[in-house]
C-alpha cells in the first residue's frame, strides 16, 4: 500500500510547485494591426521574448494571443510593480515599442492584473 502512497505523493508535490509557478500580475497588451502586418508583428515578439524572459526583472511568462481583431500579448510578472516598471524600461520603450508601432494602427489596451 504504501508504493501506491508515493505517486499520489508526488502528483500533489508537483501541482503544489506548479502552484508556485503562477505569475502573481499579468500585462496585457492588445494591438489593433492590419492583417498583412501580423507576421511582422509576430516576428517582433519572437525577437524580444528571450530578452525579455531572461532580463526583465520580475519576468515569468510571455504568451502571443493572434486574434480575428487584433494581436494581444499577455505577460507574466511576479508583481505589479514589476509589470508597471516593465513599461518604462528600455527594452519595451526602446525596442518593443519602436519596433511594433509602424504597424499598430490604434492606441494600444493595455491593461495590468493582480492574480489571485
Amino acid at each position: 500500500m504504501t508504493s501506491m502512497l508515493k505517486p499520489i505523493a508526488l502528483a500533489a508535490s508537483l501541482f503544489a510547485n506548479a502552484a508556485l509557478a503562477d505569475p502573481g500580475a499579468y500585462l496585457e497588451i492588445t494591438l489593433k494591426i492590419a492583417p498583412e502586418n501580423r507576421a511582422a508583428a509576430a516576428a517582433i515578439y519572437a525577437e524580444f521574448k528571450e530578452p525579455f524572459l531572461t532580463t526583465v526583472a520580475g519576468a515569468e511568462s510571455k504568451v502571443l494571443l493572434v486574434r480575428d481583431d487584433d494581436i494581444q500579448v499577455l505577460h507574466g510578472f511576479d508583481t505589479v510593480a514589476s509589470a508597471k516598471a516593465y513599461l518604462s524600461s528600455d527594452l519595451f520603450t526602446k525596442d518593443v515599442f519602436v519596433g511594433l508601432k509602424p504597424f499598430v494602427v490604434a492606441d494600444p489596451d493595455v491593461r495590468i492584473y493582480q492574480a489571485n
